[in-house]
């Protein structure tokens, strides 16, 4: 199909690395406890133009670029180690009744799941390794296999952070009937962001 070899496969991979918790599920889930389902559907459309950032640089060959000039892609990896620490910060040490460390304006989410997106140059890497499990060398169409994948990734992408705005704005309706409840989960969101910042800025 397209020159994708088991074009199945493919789906079921994305759909499990979909579930994998990192930063941008987090993304979702915070977007979504602070701006309700736009917030989160903002956040999703941030992380899916990231994504297809990545990907089209990685079909580039960003990935090579960066390889052949270490020092370039160790300053992304910190960059992006900074940045998702900062967040956590911010959120560990809100106060409560403070205002939402994540802004309340839908393109506030869109640019700061952006932001976590792009900042994570193994994302990079990964597509570089990932697209030629899943490239039929026999029935290669160029541009327009990528393109399917893209487009596949997307709109998988796009349904699975759907799926978790919905979930998690049912949960949040009622956490918001207990503060305590929401603080907490609050401070354990902030340590998970900077856990996934040393994690990026200590992986080699």
């Amino acid at each position: 199909m397209f020159g994708i070899a088991d074009y199945g496969a493919f789906v079921v991979a994305i759909i499990i690395f979909l579930a994998i918790p990192g930063p941008g599920n987090l993304a979702i889930i915070t977007s979504t406890g602070k701006g309700a389902i736009r917030g989160g559907l903002a956040a999703a459309l941030g992380l899916i133009a990231g994504d297809q950032m990545l990907m089209w640089a990685a079909v580039a060959g960003v990935a090579a670029l960066l390889g052949a000039y270490p020092p370039a892609f160790k300053a992304v990896q910190w960059l992006g180690a900074a940045y998702l620490a900062w967040l956590g910060f911010k959120m560990l040490t809100a106060k409560p009744g403070a205002a939402p460390v994540l802004n309340i304006r839908p393109q506030q989410y869109f640019r700061q799941a952006l932001m976590i997106t792009l900042l994570n140059p193994k994302a990079i890497v990964f597509y570089m390794a990932f697209f030629p499990l899943f490239v039929d060398p026999a029935r290669h169409q160029g541009l327009t296999t990528f393109a399917v994948m893209a487009l596949t990734i997307a709109v998988l992408t796009f349904i699975y952070c759907l799926i978790a705005t919905l979930l998690t704005h049912f949960l949040a309706e009622r956490l918001r009937a207990n503060p305590r409840i929401s603080a907490t989960l609050e401070k354990l969101a902030g340590v998970f962001l900077i856990a996934f910042g040393l994690k990026l800025a200590v992986s080699r």
